[in-house]
């Protein structure tokens, strides 16, 4: 089948020229481009990479990442991106559990990344070799790989066919009206399935992609200058806490009113809809959502300059997508009542890698599709409203922070590996501004340890996002009748379930 991969090829052959990234060292055209996709796909293959190859790269944002994951697509293997600022010990807990048969990195990182579990070398990426063509990968070939919070506390694979990310990708150029004319910044991190659609519909679309190093991004005033400095007009992959963050700059109108389309997902957006941010966006404004393990998104809601946010809408399936709001025997729940939000379609993704029971849990048959079809069960629950889904809330502990799914059983897993911690639950609270954060309970022999250094603990093994903003001191944790952490009266001690 054809890949995004491909289209870079054609707009490299019609015009080569045109500039395909603009980074803080130049710019590169298309022809640079494609080029240096063949030379390091040439060297992935000459290395072994086949379909259904696993291949971790582990390389600084810039144009060496956007060139190492495509490589791996040309090559017909499928790519796991890590995000090299992670803990070490978390980065190679995801290559191990993705499988990852070969490392593409760059020669300024093999010594960080030489504790990665992959075997043989790595291939570095500015290594070449040629071979006499790359065949077309299977639809139903493994695309790519991408971590999820899982119900044990440890992230899970998920696998990703090419039929799932081709269609996607497609459907957001098509949507969302991308050209030759669009200049889109790359806001997304590395290791987050955000960062597919953030950097390859552009490019799908013949377009220029802005990359520059994430942390000055996070800055208003160079996020601004970067706006203005390369002509961006498109922001495909963004928050609604960043967006919430630009809109309280004294400068607001000025970050945002010049961009022609703002992509948000992630998390709810109702708290920047509440707060008035829609009128500081003079173009169009897309809230998407959707799993993991569905591709990245499900639905989308074009969000009106006037919004009334009474609900948090997340609107009609894009295209090849069904949802379905069941019951817990997979019914269909009546007309504007509640039920839980089950996916199915073409970005319904293979399962989880090594998890048989719990692909078997979430990856259900669907009793109302053709034979053979499956839904995936989100655990997210809504109704169906005049403009589509309304989410009302979770069938489980999961919540979003800054655009992350995270299971606060991670955090507790991480928070017992401490020698003095005793016991942790952790919970979660909405700040004055409508944002999530994470409390940590914790009881045990602490009175030498500091807030910090349990902190310090973990961030050995977990991202930022997974840290807990406040941590609560008890001589004991509350239990139920049935001997359970009683959660509901933690609520009330300052974390909300």
């Amino acid at each position: 089948m054809r890949t995004f991969v491909d289209d870079i090829a054609d707009h490299a052959t019609r015009d080569p020229d045109s500039i395909a990234l603009s980074t803080e060292d130049g710019e590169v055209t298309y022809r640079e481009l494609a080029d240096r996709i063949d030379a390091l796909a040439g060297a992935l293959v000459a290395r072994g990479a086949r379909p259904e190859t696993v291949c971790a790269v582990a390389v600084e944002r810039g144009a060496d990442a956007v060139v190492a994951v495509a490589a791996v697509v040309r090559a017909g293997a499928a790519f796991l991106t890590v995000d090299v600022g992670q803990p070490p010990a978390r980065s190679a807990a995801l290559v191990r559990s993705g499988r990852a048969g070969l490392l593409v990195t760059s020669a300024d990182l093999v010594g960080a990344m030489a504790d990665l579990p992959v075997p043989g070398p790595p291939v570095l990426v500015d290594d070449t070799a040629r071979v006499p063509h790359f065949p077309a990968p299977r639809p139903d070939a493994l695309a790519y790989v991408s971590h999820t919070s899982g119900s044990t506390g440890e992230p899970s694979p998920v696998l990703v066919e090419h039929r799932g990310l081709d269609s996607y990708l497609r459907f957001v150029v098509r949507d969302y009206g991308l050209g030759r004319d669009t200049v889109a910044l790359q806001t997304a991190p590395m290791g987050y399935d955000a960062s597919i659609r953030d950097t390859f519909a552009p490019l799908l679309a013949g377009g220029r992609l802005v990359v520059l190093p994430r942390s000055a991004l996070l800055r208003p005033a160079e996020f601004g200058d970067a706006v203005t400095r390369f002509g961006v007009d498109t922001l495909l992959s963004t928050t609604p806490s960043f967006l919430s963050f630009l809109a309280g700059q004294p400068d607001a109108e000025r970050l945002l009113g010049g961009l022609r389309l703002v992509v948000s997902s992630g998390e709810s957006l109702r708290p920047f809809l509440t707060a008035g941010g829609r009128g500081l966006i003079r173009g169009a404004l897309v809230n998407q959502y959707g799993p993991t393990e569905c591709t990245m998104t499900s639905t989308r809601y074009v969000v009106p300059a006037g919004p009334v946010p009474d609900a948090d809408v997340v609107g009609t399936p894009i295209d090849g997508v069904v949802v379905r709001l069941l019951d817990a025997d997979l019914s269909p729940v009546p007309p504007g009542e509640v039920g839980e939000v089950c996916i199915g379609g073409v970005g319904v993704a293979r399962g989880y890698s090594g998890e048989p029971a719990r692909t078997a849990d979430r990856f259900v048959p669907d009793p109302q599709g053709p034979p053979g079809a499956r839904l995936y069960r989100t655990g997210d629950l809504a109704r169906l409203g005049a403009a589509g889904l309304d989410l009302v809330g979770r069938a489980d502990r999961q919540v979003k922070i800054r655009g992350y799914r995270v299971d606060p059983a991670e955090v507790e897993g991480a928070l017992l590996g401490h020698p003095g911690v005793l016991g942790a639950v952790v919970t979660a609270e909405h700040d004055d501004r409508g944002r999530v954060y994470l409390v940590a309970h914790v009881v045990g022999e602490l009175g030498g340890t500091s807030d910090s250094a349990l902190r310090a603990h973990l961030a050995t093994s977990l991202p930022p996002h997974l840290l807990p903003r406040r941590i609560v001191r008890l001589a004991a944790l509350p239990t139920t009748r049935g001997g359970k952490a009683d959660r509901r009266a933690l609520a009330t001690q300052g974390g909300a379930l």
